[in-house]
């Protein structure tokens, strides 16, 4: 059996609160929605479902509340085929949520942190073995950007190619910059990007909605794939865990990039972050089936 590329994901683990509604409240409205449910996510945690579908050996490194999300969390991500011995159980904090709106095919969202605050440089250290092991690493910014920093440093002491996915923006410091092997900013990340750091624009892999992602090092555009939206709720997350485990794989970037715009335009299809994540072989049909 071809061995499985060792993906490892720092980041965010959270329980999504998710409201489906034919119309958005203006302030101090009130008005009735059409669903709710609760689902897996954090951007943390969606990027390492999606790899792990997609054919990742995917091994997490963040924390949960020692609650009942919490809990059901580690089991949800375990069930995925997921390493969560880097996931601390902190008592005395919640585990994050992410309270989402979703009306007419596209979201709003408020993430409220919490045990993902504790996420700190002295826990990722204890993973440094794990992060050394690694045919790639992957982050996003729902964590302090401490431990992002360490990890930086960390990647290019070891020789390890580094994802860093900008999202929620904040203003990065100059080690991680440094140590990203490639920045995955969409479109208005990547507006502040340039703004802050537009050094770094031959690491840009900008995602631009449905029509694809540009290439900044090549200045090549790899289209997307036109399809019905019912949720772009993890869609950007999709496309980074696809990304990080086709490059693990040795894929080039061209080709990385495309099936991760693939995994993307599926994903998009259902409701709820991880819930519409596909599998390695539902991507490798649609992108069949697209010629």
């Amino acid at each position: 059996m071809t061995k499985k590329p060792v993906v490892t994901v720092i980041g965010s683990i959270n329980m999504d609160l998710t409201v489906s509604t034919k119309v958005v409240p203006r302030q101090g409205e009130t008005v009735m929605g059409d669903s709710f449910a609760t689902f897996p996510g954090g951007k943390g945690a969606n990027q390492a479902v999606a790899a792990a579908r997609l054919g990742g050996d995917v091994r997490m490194i963040g924390a949960v509340g020692s609650d009942v999300f919490g809990n059901d969390l580690l089991e949800h991500l375990r069930r995925e085929g997921i390493d969560t011995s880097g996931v601390a159980s902190v008592d005395g904090v919640s585990t994050g949520t992410a309270t989402i709106i979703v009306s007419n095919g596209d979201n709003r969202i408020i993430v409220a942190p919490g045990a993902n605050h504790e996420v700190t440089v002295p826990l990722v250290e204890r993973f440094e073995e794990m992060i050394k092991e690694s045919d790639i690493v992957l982050v996003q910014l729902e964590i302090p950007l401490s431990p992002v920093e360490y990890v930086s440093k960390l990647a290019v002491d070891h020789g390890v190619p580094l994802i860093v996915n900008p999202a929620p923006y904040q203003t990065l410091p100059e080690a991680v910059l440094r140590g990203a092997t490639y920045l995955t900013p969409n479109e208005s990340e990547a507006t502040l990007l340039e703004a802050d750091s537009p050094s770094t624009k031959e690491k840009w892999i900008t995602t631009i909605g449905s029509a694809g992602v540009r290439l900044n090092k090549d200045d090549v555009i790899v289209p997307g794939y036109l399809v019905d939206a019912v949720d772009t709720t993890g869609a950007g997350d999709t496309f980074n865990g696809a990304l990080a485990t086709k490059l693990a794989k040795g894929s080039s970037l061209e080709d990385a990039a495309q099936f991760a715009n693939a995994a993307s335009a599926l994903s998009v299809q259902k409701l709820g972050a991880q819930q519409g994540m596909p599998h390695q072989e539902e991507v490798e049909s649609f992108l069949k089936q697209q010629g």
